[in-house]
């Protein structure tokens, strides 16, 4: 089975910015970029590297997430039947009732390798989605890096808000991380908070791949 085809990431954008009300030079002027490239990227005539589409992402006030999705605009989530108080907005429960009330707004509970989405990214980065809970901001994915890849096709670390743990597979990949640099092998795992200014890298001759879990914070 072939991967399952993700709907234009940059359609998307543009439809958050505009909902938004923000031009497309205020939000190049946001993320410190050209017009151009912005333009471009809402086009589909490039594709957004990691560290620009979180910027862009955290400029819109957007989940990252929210880029996968296979419908157009999110479908109305029908209420379950009442048993006794409701689950709280924004709790595991509230998630779990979600997924069950609504089929078609899940990945899951079981993702085989043909039903994952995937995020071709410029600088060599490929994102397969392996699982989603509504009301779980989670980013759950296999990450690759092809051989030369990189967060950031310009060396600039990034940053956005949540927390990332990433568990390398195979190949290698270079982490910078403020003033420190590590390697990371098969079997190496990381966490931090991606706050912390960062950039992966693959030096190698060998895509490097590892599961990634980025859970977002208000």
């Amino acid at each position: 089975m072939s991967p399952v085809v993700v709907p234009p990431v940059g359609a998307r954008i543009r439809r958050a910015r505009t909902a938004r009300g923000m031009s497309l030079r205020a939000l190049a002027r946001e993320i410190g970029v050209s017009a151009s490239l912005v333009s471009q990227i809402e086009t589909g005539k490039t594709q957004p590297s990691v560290s620009t589409l979180y910027a862009i992402t955290t400029a819109l006030a957007i989940p990252v997430e929210s880029l996968f999705d296979a419908e157009d605009e999110p479908a109305p989530t029908p209420t379950p039947a009442p048993v006794g108080a409701p689950p709280r907005e924004g709790t595991v429960l509230h998630a779990l009732a979600a997924f069950a009330a609504d089929p078609r707004r899940r990945i899951g509970p079981l993702v085989s390798g043909g039903e994952r989405e995937v995020l071709e990214l410029d600088s060599g980065v490929v994102w397969e989605r392996l699982g989603r809970l509504p009301g779980v901001d989670v980013d759950f994915l296999l990450v690759t890096y092809r051989p030369g890849g990189a967060s950031s096709g310009t060396g600039a670390l990034m940053r956005h808000a949540g927390t990332e743990y990433g568990y390398l597979t195979a190949g290698e990949l270079v982490l910078t991380l403020g003033f420190d640099e590590y390697v990371i092998r098969p079997g190496d795992a990381v966490s931090f908070e991606s706050t912390t200014p960062h950039r992966y890298r693959n030096d190698g001759g060998e895509p490097a791949v590892g599961v990634w879990f980025v859970f977002s914070t208000p």
